[in-house]
């Protein structure tokens, strides 16, 4: 099986949360780092999961998704969680091939940003596309990766 089948075979149950880039743009990359993962939870627990007595452990040292998650939730940020603990890298995993697949599909319809190549890292290629073509619709504005108007 691929890489994600098995990363999720490690665990009971795994969702993938998104926030769009107009969020970014709106709330700001923490605020919507939190919706992204409150999103994830609720996906999870649209499977079955029940979050009342769960300790929800996060990658890093904030926590970003208690202040956005419209329920109580026991958060534990852990630095380099996803290097110690199984599920946290099973999420990291299956996040990260669900977000190359996104950018693989948004290729389809934006090839000039070589999305299929680059996953939106902001390689040599993608800044130059970026300052050729402007921004899309995708580009987070408040990011600034190159010195490009806006398309819309």
């Amino acid at each position: 099986p691929d890489v994600p089948a098995r990363a999720a075979a490690w665990v009971q149950a795994s969702g993938v949360g998104w926030a769009t880039a107009a969020e970014v743009d709106e709330v700001g990359i923490m605020r919507a780092l939190g919706l992204a993962a409150s999103r994830a939870v609720l996906a999870v627990v649209a499977q079955g999961a029940t979050v009342e007595n769960a300790l929800v452990l996060l990658d890093g040292n904030h926590d970003y998704v208690s202040r956005v998650h419209p329920g109580p939730l026991n958060v534990r940020p852990v630095v380099k969680a996803d290097r110690d603990c199984a599920s946290v890298s099973a999420a990291s995993v299956i996040a990260k091939v669900a977000r190359d697949g996104y950018m693989a599909e948004l290729h389809e319809d934006h090839r000039d940003y070589q999305w299929d190549r680059n996953k939106g890292y902001a390689s040599p290629e993608h800044r130059e596309a970026i300052r050729s073509f402007g921004l899309s619709p995708f580009h987070r504005s408040s990011w600034a990766i190159a010195d490009a108007p806006t398309l819309f």
